[in-house]
Parts: structure tokens; sequence; C-alpha cells
């Protein structure tokens, strides 16, 4: 089990956590909340050891691993697949020692602990877990370096579930998904067979995936069992239940010291009033629950235009000759909030980029309202804040005309206060930054906002503000997002992005998250008659070569695995008397060895076929 017990730690001449103590039981799945910069990263790094307490101590088993998503993610040329399969770490010694060992008993010991960790499998489990993150089994064999670095970020975040740590330990690990990933991770935790500390703001995670949620808050640590709703309710209880003593104990007060002001000076009361007095003494103080200032969102309202805002007619749009979505005939009205719902790679970028008029169409028709503003955020955007200026400077430069007052007070309309509007971008916290991202975005006071990933960084309290943002808002929405809370409360239109088109979704979100959970089958039926092949590049004939090279080894390892222990079932002695249980187990493993060798021999030739079938065309 994770034990904290009685820590207090300090940055800075800030308290963070103070004597704080909670145990986490082996094999549970818990979540930990608490509002930004309340210190849960802080916790992490205080778990992993990597900061020195003020006081008490964290102990874990001994021999556990502790395993967290790196923040060094990987830009080499090292291929998706191979990145995730090094990180078992134990599995890849192993694997080199078998090439070399030559002590019998010590070649046991190795194969022995091959088969325990499930080695032979480890391939198809590491692309299984990239899959369920996106990833396509041609692009799992393509570099780290041919991605961009939220992508790498999930290929850090598979890297980190193959290996599969005694404590796992994920800080906000959706921020990097897109929706599809997200339910996949929901299902996978639920699955893991080890305890779990996750970081996260997402409701659905934490009401699917965890047993247990642990909140940070006035320093100290509170374990509540159950999954959010429930610590929602719970907590409310508590406050409620704090707030009602605090008000009894403060009508006591206020009698008790009306009965001595009153009484004081008389001779005949002065032993009563003298007991009360004693009494307000001995009163242990109830406080009541201190609430923070409240989250807030406060969108300027756009004047109401005709509709429909928006209407395409046969609209096709893509990239260059590259077209992505076609025969889009879509309207949009002031009042609609539509979320756009499509696996990774069919299209909700491009849609929302061409909406936007970031994205001109290739043919087609498209009008829009000759008055109509567009507000558009996506996560680019907080990246491209200028992190040496301050809140303040970026709204001066797009409203130079507008008094200081007036700029702050949009900012503080926004959650960000006297202190934070006069603070450099770059030591913003995440949701900050999101924050002043949105702020700008909704400026101009928008008939249309489209989102893309709005609640990244955001806390559980700011998503609830955004929520009646939006709900409020008299401009239209288009969202794009993992967080099944917000589009839930959001959405009353769903719009499928699959195969290059766009249309209305009338099955709900939970149908939709089956879908997505649910394994696609290959049609058999109505297949499209296959395109004629473009001859590959070189650079592509030079990656299947790099394939061919790479299965060619892995089957020389295993043959060569495979000829040692054909040797040591050759030994005339293993097949004495009272050997019977060593035998088998030597049987057994070279079973297994030729099972690996017929997966790795077929994946060889599976790679020699497509790099001559590259070569001829």
């Amino acid at each position: 089990m994770l034990k904290i017990s009685d820590i207090t730690y300090s940055v800075e001449g800030r308290t963070l956590v103070e004597h704080a103590t909670v145990t986490i039981p082996t094999g549970h799945k818990v979540g930990l909340v608490g509002r930004n910069g309340s210190g849960k990263t802080t916790l992490f790094k205080i778990i992993r050891g990597e900061m020195v307490l003020d006081t008490g101590s964290v102990s874990i088993p001994q021999g556990w691993k502790i395993g967290g998503v790196s923040q060094e993610v990987p830009g080499n040329e090292v291929s998706l697949v191979d990145t995730v399969l090094a990180a078992d770490t134990e599995r890849a010694e192993l694997l080199a020692e078998a090439e070399t060992v030559t002590d019998p008993d010590r070649i046991a010991d190795v194969q022995t602990r091959l088969a325990d960790i499930d080695a032979w499998s480890a391939e198809a489990r590491a692309a299984t877990i990239l899959r369920g993150l996106g990833f396509t089994n041609d692009e799992q064999k393509m570099p780290c370096s041919a991605f961009s670095g939220g992508w790498r970020m999930r290929v850090a975040l598979a890297a980190v579930l193959f290996s599969e740590p005694d404590l796992l330990l994920l800080d906000e690990p959706t921020n990097y998904l897109d929706l599809e990933g997200a339910l996949w991770l929901e299902a996978y935790l639920v699955r893991y067979p080890h305890t779990v500390l996750i970081v996260s703001h997402d409701r659905e995670l934490l009401n699917r995936s965890v047993g247990g949620i642990l909140h940070l808050e006035d320093k100290g640590l509170i374990y509540y069992t159950g999954p959010y709703d429930t610590f929602a309710k719970q907590r409310a209880a508590n406050r409620a239940v704090q707030a009602a003593a605090a008000k009894k104990q403060g009508a006591q007060r206020e009698h008790l010291q009306a009965f001595v002001d009153r009484f004081k000076a008389k001779a005949s009361k002065a032993k009563q009033a003298q007991s009360r007095v004693k009494m307000l003494e001995k009163m242990e103080t109830i406080r009541a629950p201190e609430d923070a200032a409240r989250t807030v969102f406060t969108f300027p309202e756009p004047e109401e235009l005709s509709p429909p805002i928006i209407a395409t007619e046969g609209v096709a749009v893509g990239y260059g000759n590259h077209i992505v979505l076609h025969d889009l005939n879509l309207r949009i009205d002031q009042d609609d909030r539509i979320a756009l719902l499509g696996r990774n790679g069919e299209g909700k970028s491009t849609l929302s980029k061409m909406l936007s008029d970031r994205l001109p169409v290739a043919r087609g028709k498209m009008v829009t309202s000759n008055k109509l503003r567009i507000g558009f955020f996506a996560q680019h955007q907080v990246d491209e804040l200028r992190i040496e200026e301050t809140p303040l400077d970026h709204l001066f430069r797009e409203r130079p005309n507008e008094g200081q007052a007036k700029l702050r007070a949009r900012l503080a309309g926004f959650g960000l206060g006297a202190d934070q509007a006069d603070t450099e971008v770059g030591r913003l916290s995440g949701g900050q930054k999101a924050r002043l991202s949105l702020l700008l975005a909704t400026l101009p006071a928008p008939h249309l906002l489209i989102l893309d990933e709005p609640t990244n960084h955001l806390d559980i309290e700011s998503r609830e503000a955004l929520v009646e943002a939006l709900t409020a808002y008299s401009g239209a929405v288009i969202l794009v997002s993992h967080d099944m809370h917000l589009l839930s409360m959001v959405a009353d239109r769903l719009w499928l992005v699959k195969d290059g088109r766009v249309k209305p979704y009338d099955e709900d979100l939970q149908a939709y998250r089956k879908m997505l959970l649910t394994p696609e089958k290959p049609a058999e039926k109505d297949k499209p008659k296959p395109e004629k092949a473009q001859r590959p590049s070189q650079e592509a004939i030079k990656a299947l070569r790099a394939d061919v090279r790479k299965n060619e080894e892995r089957v020389a390892k295993i043959n060569g695995m495979r000829d040692k222990l054909a040797k040591k079932l050759a030994d005339p002695a293993l097949y004495e008397d009272g050997k019977k249980g060593e035998l088998e187990t030597w049987n057994k493993k070279y079973a297994e060895v030729m099972e690996g060798l017929e997966r790795a021999e077929a994946m060889w030739m599976a790679s020699l076929e497509k790099l001559e079938k590259a070569e001829k065309s």
C-alpha cells in the first residue's frame, strides 16, 4: 500500500501540504482532485521522492516500481512500437542476456522469467495500447520524430502503460487525447492490475475509472470512497453540516456573551456571569467552511443575426489536391449548440478551420451572414501566447482605446484577478493561460464560437463555470472535446465526421461511446474498389527496408534462443529418472520460443512482401 504519514512541504515560504496523512490500499484506483495550484503535481513529486519533506514520510512496499508519463518525450528515429517495448527495461535486459548467456542454469532462469512476464506477447500488447491511443498499424512502425509533441506525449503514455508499474501516477493524461483515446483510457484503467493515482478534472473518467477520490484542500488530504459524483455529494453534505454547526455555535456564543454583558456588573449575578465567561473560553471554535472565489466566465453578448448564419451547399474542403471532406450540405443557426464527433483523422479540425474561415472551400458554395463574427479557440493558441507579456498587455494590444479599468474588468470576468493581470504569461498556470486565450477568442462578441478542446488545464470548478457560460451564451457554439460531461451538458445537436462526410448523428452520446469502444469489423459487402496505387517515395521504401532488417534481426535473435534451448534438451542428463518436472519445464520453454519464432517469421515475410511490392510498383 501507499502510506503518506504526517507530511508537510513548503516552497518559497508557501505551505502546500501540512501534516497530511492518508493510506491508499494496494490495487486501488484513486483520483487526486483539487483546485489549480493546490499542489497536486507537487504531491506526485513527493511520492516519487523528488522533494525533501519538512516533516513526515512516504512509504511504499519494497520492490515496487513507480511509473509516470515522462516529460522528455522521445523525438528520435526509433519506431513507436520499439519505443514502447523499450519501456519494459526488465524484458529488454533479459532478451539481451539471452543472446549471450551460456550457463544452463542461468538460461533456465532467463527463459522462466521471460515466460513469467509474458515477453513473447509483448509486441502484440504494445500494438494494442498504441492502437487504443490512436495510432494505426502503419504509424506504429514510423519513427517518433515523424510526430508532433502532442502525439509524442501519447507515445510516452503508451510506454508507461505497457511497463505496468506497481504504482501508476498519471497527471492529466487526457489533456493530449481525443474523445476516442480518452474513452479507451477509461476502460483500460478499470482493467489495470495495479495501484493507480490519477490527477484529472474529467468527471466522466473519475466516475468510471476510479473507486476513490483523494481531495487536496486547505493543505490537507481527505480520502473519500466511491467515484467523483459520490465524493461531490459527501463533500457537500460535510460542508453543510460544518456550516450548520458553526452557525449554531455562533448563536450560543452570542447568547452567552449577552448574558455576561448584561449581568457582569451585578453582584447577585456575578458568579453566573463568570461561569459563562469560562464556558466561552473553553468552547473550541467551529469554523464555517471557507468558499473560494467563485469561478466565472463572462462572455460578451452578440447582436442577433437572421438565420442561417452559415450555410453550405455541395462543399468540398481539403489541403491542396487532397480533399478531406466533400458533399457538405450544412446549416448553422445562432442558437445551435453542435458537438463534432468522429475518430481521430476523420476531419473535425478541417471542418472547424473551414467554418472559421481559416481554410478556403475547394469547391461548392458556403454562404455566411455579412456581419458574422467568429471566435476560435484551440490548444495551439494557448501555446502561442507571448510569455514575456502580461494578460493586460495582451488585451491592450487588442483594445488600445479601452481604459485600463475596463480591461481589468474583462480579465476579472474570466477569473484573472489583479495579481494575474500583471503577471507574465510564462509564470501563469496552464488553466490561467487557457482562460486568457478564451477571453481573447470571445473579445469581439462572436456570433459563432468554435472551441477545440477548451477544457484542457481547467479544473472541475472552471469546467462547470464554462458549462454555465456556454448555456447562457446567445451565440452559436461548435465543440470538439474529449470531455463527455461538457458535451452532454452543452450540445443539443451531434454531427458525425466520418468517411469524408459530415452528417447528423441521431443517437445520443452514450450510444456513441459504446460505438467507439466496440472494435470495428471489416465490412465484406460494398467494399470500395481500390484506387490505382501510386509509386511509393524513396523515403517510404527506405522505411520498408529498415522494417525488413529489424524483423530479420528479431528472427535471428529468437533462433539463437531456440538453438540454446535445443542444446539443453539434447543433454542426456535431462532425461534421467527424477528429472521429469525439469524436462517438462524446458519443453514448455522450447514450445514458447517456437511460437514466438513463428510469429516473428510471419512478420518478416509480410515486411518482405511489402518491400517487393513497393520496389516493383
